[in-house]
């Protein structure tokens, strides 16, 4: 399993992945890209999951034939410090996400 960290989630969350392959849209040189092309990039450079704070995604794109899993954290905002409590529900979740399926993991603090 491979995953990609978006471009709009923090990069420091990636420290908190070190047991899987996980890189960033910046270190792939894919910043900017629009979810589609970011989609296929995904997809011919074998990853398998994308990890996302973007909550409309799964209504702009046809993930299932993207053959792309999802895994969207919904926190009060896009700081690290709000998403690190979502760390181990996503964990959990990556044993057993399938591709295409869309899984938000979210934040039990309000805004």
């Amino acid at each position: 399993m491979r995953i990609l960290l978006d471009e709009c989630t923090p990069r420091p969350l990636k420290r908190e992945f070190t047991n899987y392959d996980i890189r960033t849209v910046v270190e792939m040189g894919w910043s900017g890209k629009k979810n589609g092309e970011l989609l296929k990039l995904m997809s011919e450079n074998g990853f398998t999951i994308l990890l996302t704070t973007d909550q409309n995604l799964r209504y702009q794109q046809n993930l299932q034939q993207a053959k792309i899993a999802v895994i969207v954290l919904v926190a009060p905002t896009n700081k690290l410090s709000d998403l690190l409590s979502l760390i181990p529900n996503v964990r959990n979740v990556l044993t057993t996400i399938t591709s295409g399926e869309v899984i938000e993991i979210r934040s039990t603090k309000s805004s």
